[in-house]
């Protein structure tokens, strides 16, 4: 018997064929029945999915966002188990936000056209709130992390700090996007490190620590 097909499964299908023609040829070109061609399947089961372009551009955007944050999770973890320096936890999550290659340059050409969709879109800018503030709830968590580890002072506000590393790799980030010449995806990486360099400034008490110790990940 022909397997039935995982709903969400499908669902995510369909989200990625939505990705692939944004990156394309822009969100103008997202309809349903091109996403349906694109995904391979009929208009009738996009439909049966979702009620209409913008439900399935609402489940998009959050797959999007859900891919980042899942590579992110990964890389963290893979992290953690080296013992790497908070720092440089740090600078790999920001890196897999901005263009530096083919792949995130596409990921990221999806999710600004999305950005812009959301100033006039509430559920979408809900979408984008939400994960901006998750973002930077992270990187007060690891200023926080590195503040007990000594790589950060102890008078520093993980907020503030965190809000500033968000701002700054923003904007580096579309500067990148628009102008990759005049500003190479090593100068924009080097840029970042200088910049977490001069908040993560101190030495981990734990850099010593025994095989298998250490300090908690952000």
């Amino acid at each position: 018997m022909p397997r039935v097909a995982d709903h969400e499964e499908r669902r995510h299908q369909v989200a990625a064929a939505v990705g692939r023609l944004i990156a394309a040829d822009g969100l103008g070109a997202v309809t349903v029945a091109r996403t349906a061609a694109e995904a391979g399947i009929s208009v009738g089961l996009v439909q049966h999915y979702f009620r209409g372009k913008d439900e399935m551009l609402l489940f998009a955007y959050g797959h999007v966002l859900e891919r980042f944050e899942q590579r992110v999770t990964a890389l963290i973890g893979n992290a953690e188990a080296a013992g790497t320096r908070i720092e440089h936890m740090v600078l790999d999550a920001l890196a897999e936000s901005m263009p530096l290659d083919a792949a995130r340059r596409q990921d990221w050409r999806v999710a600004l056209a999305f950005a812009g969709r959301a100033a006039d879109d509430r559920r979408l800018g809900e979408l984008r709130t939400a994960a901006l503030r998750r973002t930077r709830a992270h990187l007060a968590q690891a200023i926080v992390n590195a503040k007990e580890c000594g790589e950060v002072p102890a008078e520093a506000d993980e907020h503030v700090e965190a809000a500033r590393i968000a701002a700054y790799t923003e904007g580096l980030t579309a500067h990148l996007f628009a102008d990759p010449e005049g500003l190479p995806p090593a100068n924009a990486l080097a840029a970042l490190a200088d910049h977490l360099a001069g908040v993560f400034s101190g030495v981990c008490a734990l850099r010593d620590r025994e095989p298998g110790e250490r300090p908690d990940a952000p």
